[in-house]
């Protein structure tokens, strides 16, 4: 089969690699169809993500037929199907308790083992979900999705509350997306304002310019003193994480939906007198999956905006290694594989 691999920072190839082969008890072959690329794709490329061997097929955010299944699995060949790509143990104590997001020896398609960049792929079928009348196209947008409407619950905020976004790129803006499909009144900070333009005009957001002053003062502005009852920063950066405690009203929650290598310091009285909560967000559930593609069908999710670039898997190594340095206009890119 073809596939794209990353062979080592910077070099991404389209060679041919062997083809899975049948499927064990209780997984499914799964044709590839489309592939989503994600800001963890850029950094493999890169060289910046801090656990990962190479070579490496990249690729999490995935739709696809299933074409052959092992035993005891209950799909049906020619079944579309939105990939979970957090493949969990089943027996550690998060997966006892109902959380295989964050089960302790979690492998991710694409990051910890070969992923979905390539025309077929094996993956266990508890973590295939039906499309059930979504398109394919639409089906890769899921996941990246999941990751917001998993951050967003568990937020526990009550709608209403006043909520700030910190980053506005793909994660969050599906967290910005969702926060407002559940009644939360929200605003986007960030520094660019290519991307803040954006989120006003095509997602109707308001925002606040982080370039054009200090975050507390805007913060402070915005809120007239009182800051944010819900804050969620998407930004991936140490010191953005480090001033959004200060952007959180008291009694309010401060939920950390990016990941960021450093540790985090922050003020202990600060944090205390305002009784707020620190809340991690990790990947997502199968409630999360199953809102998202419900949100994909009633139409609250405006997905042909959000997709603004496209490429086929053999046009992958040139249009990656592109994307991963010209930004402008760039939200979410797909990769078209079958």
């Amino acid at each position: 089969m073809k596939a794209v691999v990353c062979r080592s920072p910077g070099e991404l190839v389209l060679e041919d690699r062997p083809a899975p082969g049948a499927p064990p008890a209780g997984w499914a072959l799964v044709a590839v169809s489309h592939v989503g690329i994600c800001g963890t794709d850029y950094h493999i490329f890169e060289g910046k993500h801090p656990f990962l061997a190479y070579p490496r097929i990249m690729g999490h955010e995935v739709s696809g037929t299933v074409i052959e299944v092992g035993e005891d699995v209950d799909l049906a060949v020619g079944e579309a199907v939105i990939v979970n790509p957090y493949l969990a143990c089943g027996k550690c104590i998060a997966c006892r308790q109902g959380k295989p997001n964050c089960c302790v020896m979690i492998e991710v398609l694409g990051v910890h083992r070969d992923g979905a960049m390539c025309e077929q792929i094996l993956v266990p079928a508890q973590n295939l979900y039906p499309a059930n009348g979504l398109s394919l196209a639409d089906a890769a947008a899921v996941e990246f999705l999941a990751i917001g409407a998993h951050a967003v619950r568990r937020s526990l905020a009550d709608p209403r509350a006043r909520t700030l976004v910190i980053g506005a790129g793909p994660i969050g803006l599906g967290t910005a997306l969702f926060a407002r499909i559940a009644g939360l009144d929200v605003m986007l900070l960030d520094m660019s304002a290519e991307r803040l333009g954006f989120a006003e005009s095509e997602l109707g957001f308001a925002t606040l310019d982080g370039s054009r002053g200090a975050a507390a003062d805007l913060v402070r502005e915005a809120t007239g003193g009182d800051g944010f009852d819900v804050v969620f920063d998407a930004t991936g950066n140490t010191r953005s994480v480090q001033s959004a405690f200060a952007h959180v009203a008291h009694g309010g929650a401060l939920v950390l939906v990016s990941v960021v290598k450093d540790d985090i310091a922050f003020s202990d009285p600060e944090f205390h007198k305002r009784e707020m909560m620190l809340i991690g967000s990790r990947n997502a559930l199968r409630a999360d999956f199953d809102h998202v593609a419900a949100s994909i069908r009633n139409g609250a999710l405006p997905l042909t905006k959000l997709v603004t670039h496209r490429t086929t898997l053999g046009e992958t190594p040139h249009d990656l290694a592109r994307w991963a340095h010209e930004k402008s206009g760039l939200i979410k890119a797909v990769i078209q594989v079958g």
